[in-house]
């Protein structure tokens, strides 16, 4: 006969299962927002500014002289090496892999960068200064997504999850290629040219079935510091540093995947987190209603609430339909259309390129966080909403209850 369960493991079981499943990053990541909001607008709000963006002392690398550049410069390339990771695995041997499953995915995520993008200029576009931001509502933040995808439980299809997840590393390669392409300063050759030397050396490293780990770190290390000095972000480095890990089986496993496995951890619960935390703090303190619809938080709220759900949903019906590639399988139109509102959560890589549009203009940064914070948090419950009403699957509702 079964042991029968204490109170106490009885009342614990729920938050031990919400803490193994794809909720508690989304959650963890609201719960960092919202403390990150508290203390911005707290007595204590002068030391968290103080905390991320005084001089430091003393750093290693003068470039990196305050604490929020070197989460921002140097922690966030360990996100962007994951994120590289994740898109070379998929391509490879994953859902990209196959040019049937990958079609309506990548044709989605392009529509979903560009509505965003065309939304916030057509708000914000006249604006000289602000023309810089068009990308900040270009970009889904996968954990975010998947985790109120996660609070739903069964209740979702999982070929509408499986989309979902496909978009959003669709989207964070594009992403990436608009960070590379767009909010890079001047280029400095000499490193630039070192970089791409080093990248060399780890690709050969690569095609000499090296197998120790110990090569392919200090490759990254110094290509990461040859790309923070050339002019191209520095995260960019994590995604190129990713293209050159070994895939090939040894032992059972690839050095890929046992990088990917190790890290993604620590990426979801410390990078990202304090990321977040050091970058979303943004003082409410007399802002009105003309705060909240001035020009920039407008153009970002509005192209993550309303550009990305049109882009990604006018796409679906448009490929459905002319037969370029099927809707996501046992899935109804409300329930595709609840899943591209949720595309709308910007939040992590939403505030990276803020800080990438306006350099040295913390009053515009701010800005762009208000509409960040608040068209993601709409897309979130709004998406949560609809995906709520309107799921028809009886039998995977009994499976979650």
């Amino acid at each position: 006969m079964a042991k029968p369960r204490s109170p106490i493991a009885t009342a614990v079981r729920p938050f031990k299962a919400l803490f193994a499943s794809d909720a508690f990053e989304g959650i963890l990541l609201i719960f960092v927002a919202v403390a990150a909001l508290v203390v911005a607008n707290s007595p204590w709000s002068h030391a968290y500014h103080e905390l991320f963006h005084a001089t430091l002392s003393w750093t290693p690398i003068p470039k990196l002289n305050t604490l929020h550049l070197w989460i921002n410069d140097a922690l966030m390339a360990i996100f962007f090496f994951v994120v590289g990771l994740e898109v070379k695995r998929e391509i490879i041997a994953g859902n990209l892999s196959d040019a049937r499953k990958r079609r309506l995915p990548v044709l989605a995520a392009i529509a979903g960068m560009a509505a965003p993008a065309g939304v916030y200029m057509l708000i914000a576009g006249s604006e000289p200064q602000l023309v810089s931001g068009w990308a900040i509502p270009a970009a889904t933040d996968i954990a975010f997504a998947m985790g109120v995808i996660g609070l739903l439980g069964t209740r979702v299809p999982a070929a509408l999850r499986l989309f979902l997840l496909t978009v959003a590393i669709v989207d964070d390669i594009g992403a990436v290629l608009v960070i590379a392409l767009f909010y890079t300063a001047n280029i400095k050759l000499v490193w630039l040219l070192g970089s791409l030397l080093v990248f060399g050396i780890m690709m050969a490293f690569n095609r000499m079935g090296v197998t120790k780990l110990l090569p392919f770190i200090l490759g990254a290390l110094v290509l990461w510091y040859c790309v923070l000095n050339s002019g191209v972000h520095a995260t960019i480095a994590g995604v190129v540093a990713a293209l050159a890990i070994p895939m090939r089986k040894t032992d059972g496993s690839s050095m890929l995947e046992t990088l990917e496995h190790g890290l993604v951890g620590w990426n979801a619960y410390l990078v990202v987190p304090l990321f977040g935390f050091a970058n979303a703090g943004v003082a409410l303190a007399g802002l009105g209603m003309d705060e909240f619809f001035a020009p920039l938080p407008l153009a970002v709220g509005a192209g993550l609430v309303f550009g990305k759900q049109i882009g990604i949903f006018a796409t679906i019906v448009l490929a459905d339909k002319l037969g370029i590639a099927k809707r996501p399988e046992d899935s109804t139109w409300p329930e595709i259309w609840g899943t591209t509102v949720l595309c709308g959560i910007g939040f992590t890589m939403s505030l990276f390129i803020s800080e990438l549009a306006f350099p040295n203009y913390r009053l515009l940064i701010e800005e762009a966080k208000i509409g960040i914070l608040t068209g993601s948090l709409i897309s979130a419950v709004l998406g949560y909403a609809i995906l709520r009403m309107t799921t028809t699957h009886p039998e995977l509702r009994a499976q979650s209850s």
